[in-house]
């Protein structure tokens, strides 16, 4: 039977490596049907955004030509210009930059323009009020392309687009001829980066992310500040070597217009702010003591608010700032207990939040804020400011998003939305909640009237790996572009392709595997690849019970996790492939999926192994081979500690790809003490064994730190079988 069990298991494995389908049906995303069906012309080009209109498309061609366009006069025509020429030459296209019209030649055109108008004319195309502010049309035949835009940021996502036209690489290349006219359903579409719990990027790699968020149409880039930007006029907040410099900020700032990416700080001023508070230089503002949130009724209060944001002032150019403002739970715990309790707390809350707008007043800036407390007091929301901007968040559901919005809609307040990515406190993000949710909350958000969306990514545990998220961030980017709901199934089967440059399908279907595994997790009721799951000591008594609810599914998780590994390494063959940093993220994330399957799996199969030394019906006697494999050269010990220190030197090194080392050592210090915890647990069976060798004693359970409940369980039930 056990031989019958590893073919069956080693014939599922080769099915799934080999068939590029999705995995088995129970293990996928339920897709809610497509408002706006995809045009199977759309479905071909596989572009991300989806363009708005695909006018006309013919079968992609073979492209060994050489790339020329002419950079223009204007600085930011040379910009997008060499933003194009630079992508082209990194996936390996020749391009040369002149104003000669030879080769396969790219155009860059205004509306209004002799050529333009003509161009337009001859294909019956027109240019509507809706496409003026960031709308292009583009042209794209075998002879060359036309790039037709009233703005430089409508011409630079044509470009976006464009790129994007091409696929593969040297022999391989292809080119996807085209008419295609485009506009954003949302003016604004951002990301924010969570700064303050744990790590903090470097300066290159946020460059790197503005970047790649304009090559996908997002025009919004909100870093979240706690404590980790550097202010003058208050420089105990900042972490040494653990905040964005002032000339980081003026660096970036200046880099992200280039790309026409704006930069909206979010400088958390109400909650959120314990990293502050707990200084006692600050403890007097907190509302409980050296807490989380500012206590309204101490004038210090908004003294420290106007001193940190007139700095905020003078470094972001942008014309919002977001004052933050979202789960004030301690309020009314302490210094303002009195007034809540004669208030409540609706009126205490937004009396505040208006106060610190009023104290913040600048012309020309507008103030953005979460809406979870406030949406709360409806009726008080109608004395906020009409030109501040409400956010509502959700990161869960997949529909029901209208009442984060409708009660600043009634008041007249503008909305934006935030789903979020499901990145933190997880070891690899749970993309069959956050895809959903993305979809539900920007296509309800678009219904209701928000004029902008930003996807959140947020670091709770401290060791999130933005490389980890694109997937997400990317889909936000489509969603909010793209009008009404948009198709996840559309979007996972452009993402390998257009992100890594991966025309094998490998990628995607490495990411299918990994949604099945974070499924059959999920199937178990303990979780999902939780952090909590990565780091429980299965011996301790919740470890237990995890170790009870997933005995079902850890083959199973295991197998797609390393059949996403197997997946990785094979897409890696290919030379042409990109984001290869993301795709080192993402194997982090596989084999941390892995351990949590392989780590529950040995530690259960520890304790049977061991109760079967301490059968009574046992007609053999002990011997040391069967003590060394719980506990020598290749003993199941040995590998739980091998399998953290594997781990910790993966996560590391993912790590310092994209942030500055502080942080890192308390993400390094939760390995660090559970292969402390494997090591002290090989020392006892090692001084077992020796003991057994002298006096053929066994010890207990507990003398090895074995749960007696697993031991005393029926012997015949390995990992993975049901009883």
């Amino acid at each position: 039977m056990t031989r019958v069990r590893s073919l069956r298991c080693l014939s599922a494995l080769a099915f799934l490596l080999l068939d590029p389908r999705p995995v088995a049906a129970q293990d996928t995303i339920a897709v809610a049907p497509v408002a706006t069906p995809l045009s199977r012309r759309a479905a071909a080009l596989r572009v991300i955004p989806s363009p708005r209109e695909i006018v006309d498309a013919d079968d992609p061609i073979r492209f060994r030509g050489v790339i020329t366009i002419d950079e223009g006069s204007d600085p930011d025509d040379r910009a997008a210009a060499r933003d194009f020429i630079d992508a082209m030459r990194e996936r390996g296209f020749r391009t040369e930059l002149g104003p000669v019209a030879r080769g396969w030649h790219v155009e860059r055109l205004r509306i209004g323009s002799p050529v333009a108008t003509d161009l337009l004319n001859a294909r019956h195309l027109t240019f509507d009020d809706a496409m003026v502010a960031e709308g292009y049309v583009l042209l794209v035949d075998r002879r060359g392309a036309q790039v037709i835009a009233a703005t430089d940021a409508g011409a630079f996502y044509g470009f976006q687009t464009l790129k994007q036209l091409f696929t593969g690489r040297g022999d391989e290349a292809l080119l996807h001829p085209a008419v295609i006219r485009d506009w954003p359903a949302m003016r604004w579409r951002g990301v924010q980066d969570d700064l303050s719990r744990g790590p903090v990027p470097t300066l290159e790699f946020q460059k790197k992310q503005v970047r790649t968020f304009a090559a996908y149409k997002i025009n919004v880039f909100s870093p979240y500040f706690e404590h980790t930007l550097e202010f003058n006029s208050n420089p105990l907040i900042a972490p040494p070597f653990g905040a964005m410099s002032q000339d980081d900020v003026r660096e970036l700032v200046a880099y992200a217009a280039r790309y026409h990416v704006m930069v909206i700080p979010q400088q958390q001023a109400f909650g959120h702010l314990h990293h502050v508070l707990k200084y006692e230089l600050y403890a007097p503002l907190s509302e409980t003591a050296h807490g989380h949130v500012l206590a309204p009724g101490q004038p210090g209060s908004l003294d420290l608010t106007r001193a940190l944001f007139a700095e905020i002032d003078s470094l972001f150019p942008a014309p919002f700032v977001h004052l933050g403002a979202d789960e004030t739970f301690e309020l009314g715990k302490g210094q303002t207990k009195s007034r809540v309790d004669s208030l409540t707390i609706g009126p205490v809350y937004v009396d505040y939040l208006l106060a610190t707008e009023q104290a913040l007043r600048r012309e020309g800036k507008r103030f953005l804020f979460w809406g979870d407390i406030a949406m709360n007091s409806p009726e008080l929301v109608k004395t906020l400011p009409k030109d501040m901007i409400a956010i509502g968040w959700e990161y869960g559901a997949r529909s029901g998003f209208d009442r984060f919005l409708k009660p600043f809609r009634d008041a007249g307040v503008e909305t934006w939305v935030a789903p979020g990515v499901s990145s933190w406190n997880r070891v690899w993000p749970n993309f069959p909640v956050a895809l959903p949710n993305i979809q539900g909350f920007v296509r309800e958000g678009q219904a209701g009237g928000a004029t902008g969306m930003l996807n959140t990514t947020w670091d709770d545990n401290g060791d999130a790996l933005f490389n980890q998220t694109w997937l997400g961030v990317l889909f936000g980017a489509a969603a909010a572009w793209q009008p009404g709901e948009s198709s996840i199934e559309a979007f996972q089967a452009s993402f390998g392709l257009q992100f890594h440059g991966d025309t094998t399908g490998r990628v995607d279907a490495a990411q299918r595997h990994l949604d099945a595994a974070q499924a059959a997790l999920q199937e178990s009721k303990a979780g999902d690849a939780s952090s909590y799951l990565f780091f429980v000591d299965p011996y301790t008594d919740e470890g237990v019970v995890d170790l009870l609810r997933l005995r079902p599914v850890l083959s199973r998780v295991r197998i797609h996790a390393e059949s996403a590994l197997v997946l990785i390494a094979q897409a890696r063959a290919q030379r042409h492939l990109r984001e290869l940093d993301a795709l080192t993220a993402m194997e982090v994330g596989a084999r941390r999926i892995d351990w949590i399957g392989a780590k529950f799996q040995f530690a259960d199969e520890i304790a049977r192994s061991f109760a079967r030394t301490l059968d009574p019906t046992r007609t053999t006697p002990v011997t040391w081979v069967d003590l060394a494999d719980l506990s020598g050269i290749n003993g199941k010990l040995q590998d739980l500690r091998d399998g953290y220190v594997l781990n910790r030197e993966l996560f590391e090194r993912a790590w310092r790809l994209e942030n500055r080392p502080y942080w890192l050592q308390n993400g390094l210090t939760r390995y660090d003490a559970e292969i402390n915890t494997w090591v002290q647990r090989i020392n006892a069976m090692d001084r077992a064994r020796r003991r057994y060798a002298r006096e053929r004693k066994l010890p207990t359970a507990q003398e090895l730190g074995i749960p007696a409940a697993l031991v005393a369980m029926p012997v015949g039930l390995g990992s993975g079988q049901r009883k």
